[in-house]
């Protein structure tokens, strides 16, 4: 990005110290840190913006190119239009009286709780503590 070689980064070293001073470089270094971030900061925005805006235009084109795409396919091979299936008098009478139809709907399963379990009691009880009463 910048191209300083590092003799040049020394010698504007040497002039901030000579020209802002020892006692006030740290404070003019946070400043131009400060500053340089807001500055990188703003070149991000701007380029996640153009990236964002490349992208949507590409879309776009993808999208268009999609629709041409099946356009032509659905001309090439157009859909053939649904006909009802044929019924006859011994079907529509089966269809009346529900034989050979199983049932749209299914009970739903009964669930249980699990049984509780108690814990054991203990067959001996458990030995004072030392020093609890002394």
């Amino acid at each position: 990005m910048l191209d300083i070689a590092p003799s040049e980064f020394l010698l504007v070293a040497f002039v901030a110290l000579v020209v802002i001073g020892p006692k006030d470089l740290p404070k003019a270094m946070r400043i131009v840190g400060y500053w340089v971030g807001k500055a990188r900061g703003v070149a991000r925005q701007f380029r996640q913006g153009f990236d964002n805006m490349v992208r949507e235009a590409e879309l776009e084109e993808m999208e268009k190119r999609w629709a041409a795409e099946n356009a032509r396919i659905m001309a090439e091979h157009p859909a053939a239009p649904a006909e009802p299936p044929a019924t006859t008098e011994h079907d529509a009478g089966e269809a009346a009286h529900g034989e050979d139809h199983p049932p749209a709907t299914v009970a739903q399963p009964v669930l249980i709780d699990a049984p509780k379990v108690e814990p054991a009691p203990a067959d001996h009880p458990a030995p004072p503590r030392e020093g609890a009463n002394s």
